[in-house]
């Protein structure tokens, strides 16, 4: 008997890029077979780029180049042996690599109101659907936008843009052999929105008015340069400029006003593409120069159950007539409201209030008043309690220099004895020179400090030095000593030093922590005050002054947080300087309620859906609608900047079924979707049809199924449709049933069936690896029966 010949090494299936080189070779175990080859079931004698090798027992089917020709299954026999494989000749999206670096490696810039086209050529095989992405979204045709795609390219034309296109966009090229995807920036520059208000009137009198603003929401895509200030006399028509503010001042004071005279301020913001919008104030009125100044804050002479006795000093400007009285206005600690305490002024400078309600903590505030009406009124006093005196604290115990050199003074103490169980709240820290009998306060420290040191002392000259103890009933008696330093330290007024890192409006996220920093200089140290809408900081924020530079921080911002906030400086005799800055806190929104769905007219659909929680404080939040016609499709935007809760979508396909979801947003991005669970569909209405009886019945012209074009194998990418058709002939004509792996496919869901005219296709919707496997048509009627089959690759999207 002759020796069988057999396969040492069979032929395995090929996946190649089209232009790249391929090869089949198998290895057989005798050396005298020739060997044939084959391709689609035809035998190759010869074909272009094809090269045929046989090097001993090795059979090599070469191709130098690979082209779409060349795919498809390939068969080798050779004596007894026999084996086949299949070359994929795979041609993926390709965009031309200079252009491609170009477009991702500088963002494209465009002036608001001009159009831009951005223009991606390609090439690969077709078909390559085009998709452009924002935000991760699919950009659709609307009135400013379009897109457009031919067979070698894809453009995204805006006709007239603005701020709302900046952002990340991406293009996606995705056919049968694969997917590229490309990143573009768009930057749209603008001229500034018009400054935040309100206008505020910081400081007004008969010599100047300063007015303050904030920076605008948006600067345009380029940075502020200045502002514009401009003045309108009430009862005229025409503006006034005034002059200009650098961008890091939102501030600005002018001279040119006449007293009891009625004012408008506007001002506009100016970057390199031009002048914003105006803000404008309201009236604003001028004082008049005989209306007396602001006293002195009132200081608290004496408290009990449901009096408090104080006293103040006349202002130093008391305008041009005589001081007539005084009004006396009042206010519990923590509220914004002041009371007036008499009717009619009190020409004393001491009055004792009566009728408080007992252990409430109250302030107090007096106006000057002359014959050209009541001036403005003092700073508030210090709060005082309603209650009857206790004893005061004793005095601290061992006051001594504990070290001192040519600047400062250190001084160290302990507690005093602690009497009637009366706490000590504090110390006070005071000090006079040897030749003066006024004291000047350094400090007010609290209960837990024991130590202080006092810089900024004359070189060389004796000094007095005291601290005393401070409780709820008052400052107990003092302890003195006297001390000496070198050197004096040069007086700074106090200043805060306000640069370009500290902003004037900040937008936090919930949850995010609130910290600012500002810088300060003066000597002796200021005293740093912080408040936010005019009321103490809550409990939770911190505040740390040290090295020159004050701190506020809150580790975690809530809602309640927005506001107001402002720092002072002052150095204890009367000059003062304050910086505002405003925080809005805010966070992504919570997601839409439930989706509701109703055809209240034919052929359309309309979407309501319960609001975001966030609408209660959110106000730029505006929904996105999107829909999808399948379970596992992409979702497609059908609309955007919605500020209502409704929409109706007109361009609904009976028979089709629809996925919706909403999606609410802000400016710090977008909540979680709320979509529909369950298809929406509207049923498709059969066509009504009449068949007419023939004539004639001669010749019976029955034939059986047969396919005039069969099936072809594809390869598909994950998460791709895949569409599969094949024409049938034959009389009667044929029912039409598929299935896949001989499991019939017809109560499916996700495999849509149709048969137009003897045109079959079937449609596999996003294919996942499970889809691979090999797919068949039934066509019968009552004459016979044909099949045909095809194979289903899946080739993973990476």
């Amino acid at each position: 008997s002759v020796p069988r010949c057999y396969l040492n090494k069979q032929l395995a299936t090929v996946r190649v890029l089209k232009g790249d080189p391929a090869e089949l070779s198998c290895t057989v175990s005798k050396d005298n077979v020739t060997g044939t080859w084959f391709k689609d079931g035809l035998k190759l004698t010869s074909m272009d780029g094809v090269i045929f090798e046989k090097k001993g027992l090795v059979h090599k089917l070469i191709i130098n180049k690979a082209e779409d020709i060349h795919a498809g299954k390939y068969r080798f026999e050779g004596g007894d042996v026999k084996t086949e494989a299949s070359i994929f000749v795979e041609d993926p999206p390709q965009v031309d690599k200079v252009l491609l670096k170009n477009l991702t490696s500088v963002p494209t810039v465009a002036k608001a109101g001009e159009g831009v086209k951005l223009r991606i050529p390609f090439e690969g095989r077709g078909p390559i659907r085009a998709a452009w992405l924002k935000d991760r979204m699919e950009l659709g045709d609307d009135t400013r936008i379009r897109v457009d795609k031919s067979d070698t390219c894809t453009t995204l034309s805006i006709s007239s843009c603005d701020r709302r296109d900046c952002g990340d966009y991406k293009v996606r090229l995705k056919n049968d052999s694969g997917v590229l995807e490309i990143n573009l920036k768009l930057v749209v520059i603008d001229k500034p929105q018009p400054p935040a208000g309100p206008i505020k009137i910081v400081e007004s009198s008969a010599n100047n008015i300063t007015i303050q603003w904030k920076p605008p929401k948006d600067d345009g895509g380029k940075p502020v340069q200045r502002y514009l200030v401009e003045r309108q006399q009430m009862g005229r028509n025409d503006w006034e400029t005034l002059g200009e503010s650098p961008r890091s001042y939102t501030s600005f004071t002018t001279s040119q006003v006449e007293e009891e005279m009625s004012y408008y301020f506007r001002v506009r913001a100016v970057n390199a593409e031009g002048v914003s919008d105006a803000l404008e104030s309201g009236e604003v009125k001028v004082a008049g120069k005989a209306s007396p100044g602001a006293p002195d804050p009132p200081e608290i002479i004496s408290a009990s159950r449901d009096t408090i006795t104080i006293s103040w000093k006349a202002p130093s400007k008391t305008g041009t007539s005589q001081i007539m009285g005084y009004i006396v206005q009042k206010r519990k600690k923590g509220t914004v409201t002041w009371l007036p305490v008499t009717n009619v002024p009190v020409k004393d400078k001491k009055l004792k209030v009566t009728s408080l309600k007992k252990g409430v903590q109250y302030e107090f505030r007096v106006a000057a008043v002359n014959a050209a009406g009541t001036g403005q009124p003092s700073d508030p006093s210090e709060p005082a309690f309603a209650r009857d005196p206790t004893k005061s604290p004793g005095q601290v115990q061992d006051l001594k220099v504990s070290s001192s050199d040519s600047t400062s003074v250190t001084l160290t103490w302990n507690k005093p004895e602690v009497q009637d169980g009366n706490d000590v709240k504090g110390y006070e820290v005071e000090m006079r020179p040897c030749n003066s009998l006024s004291w000047t306060k350094c400090f007010t420290l609290p209960a837990d400090s024991t130590s202080c040191r006092v810089q900024g002392l004359p070189a060389g000259q004796k000094l007095l030095l005291r601290v005393r103890a401070l409780s709820e009933s008052g400052p107990g008696e003092p302890s003195e000593l006297e001390a000496c330093a070198g050197a004096a330290a040069a007086v700074v007024s106090p200043r805060l030093l306000i640069d370009d890192t500290v902003k004037s409006f900040m937008v936090i996220k919930a949850g995010n922590p609130i910290s600012v920093k500002i810088p300060f200089e003066g000597s002796p140290e200021p005293v740093v005050t912080w408040s936010k809408d005019g009321l103490p900081l809550p409990s939770r924020a911190a505040v740390s002054t040290e090295d020159g530079s004050t701190r506020l921080l809150l580790r975690a911002a809530e809602f309640s947080d927005s506001g107001t906030y402002t720092v002072e400086l002052g150095d204890g005799l009367g000059k003062r300087e304050t910086f505002s800055f405003q925080v809005q806190i805010t966070d992504i929104p919570r997601p839409p309620g439930a989706i509701r769905l109703e055809e209240n007219v034919p052929n359309t659909v309309t979407v309501t859906w319960d609001p975001s929680a966030s609408e209660q404080w959110e106000k730029n939040l505006y929904y996105t609608i999107l829909k999808r016609e399948s379970q596992k499709g992409l979702w497609n935007v059908l609309g955007d900047l919605i500020y209502n809760n409704k929409f109706t979508f007109t361009r609904v396909v009976p028979g089709r079924d629809y996925y919706f979801r909403v999606v609410a947003k802000n400016d710090l991005g977008a909540s979680d979707p709320a979509e529909t669970v369950q298809p929406w569909r509207i049923l498709k209405k059969k066509a009504e049809f009449q068949v007419k009886a023939q004539k004639y019945r001669g010749i019976n012209q029955n034939q059986p199924p047969r396919f005039l074009v069969p099936l072809k194998s594809h390869v598909v990418v994950t998460g791709s449709e895949c569409h599969m058709s094949c024409a049938v002939g034959g009389h009667p004509p044929p029912k039409i049933r598929w299935y896949k792996d001989s499991r019939d496919l017809s109560k499916d869901p996700n495999y849509f069936c149709t048969n137009d005219f003897g045109v079959c296709s079937l449609v596999v919707l996003g294919v996942t690896k499970q889809d691979e496997g090999e797919y068949m048509v039934e066509a019968s009627n009552e004459v016979g029966r044909a099949f045909s089959k095809a194979f289903l690759a899946i080739k993973g999207n990476s």
